[in-house]
């Protein structure tokens, strides 16, 4: 009977100094200057650094597995869906040649159900998880990363 007493009122100390605490939390400014419950507003819309593709150069990489950042406007390209992907109609297998572009990387590729061809697979169909196009827009924290690309 001692022993379940004394743990009651230890779990109640506990709760207490919890809401304690989180009420001395909440009365304290927070990291982002603002009130919690405010609304978030939208910042402004920037516009992509690139143009056209194929009139950018590449962007150089800033470490060594980095993904290629796209160097061109990507705002009047299609939604990627299972049917359509309009990244491929130039950085295909079948036409970055004639295109000019960069090829689909080889670690994004497999054979085909029947194993006559290489396909882009699935799980690296949806390109801009990991290629994103750039903005020029001042960063939102101080950043003093340097790559470690040797050039």
């Amino acid at each position: 009977m001692k022993k379940s007493i004394t743990i009651i009122l230890a779990a109640a100390l506990v709760a207490v100094s919890g809401w304690s605490m989180a009420q001395q939390v909440a009365s304290v400014n927070t990291l982002r200057g603002a009130d919690t419950a405010a609304p978030d507003h939208a910042p402004d819309e920037k516009a992509y650094a690139g143009k056209k593709p194929g009139l950018q150069k590449p962007i150089d990489r800033t470490f060594k597995e980095q993904p290629p950042l796209v160097p061109h406007a990507v705002d009047n390209f299609d939604e990627i869906t299972v049917e359509e992907n309009q990244c491929l109609s130039c950085h295909s297998l079948e036409k970055y040649r004639e295109k000019n572009a960069p090829k689909v990387g080889d670690s994004h590729l497999a054979f085909s159900a029947d194993g006559t061809k290489k396909v882009v697979t699935m799980d690296r169909y949806q390109c801009n998880t990991c290629h994103v196009p750039q903005v020029d827009a001042k960063p939102l924290v101080e950043n003093t990363f340097v790559g470690n690309i040797q050039k």
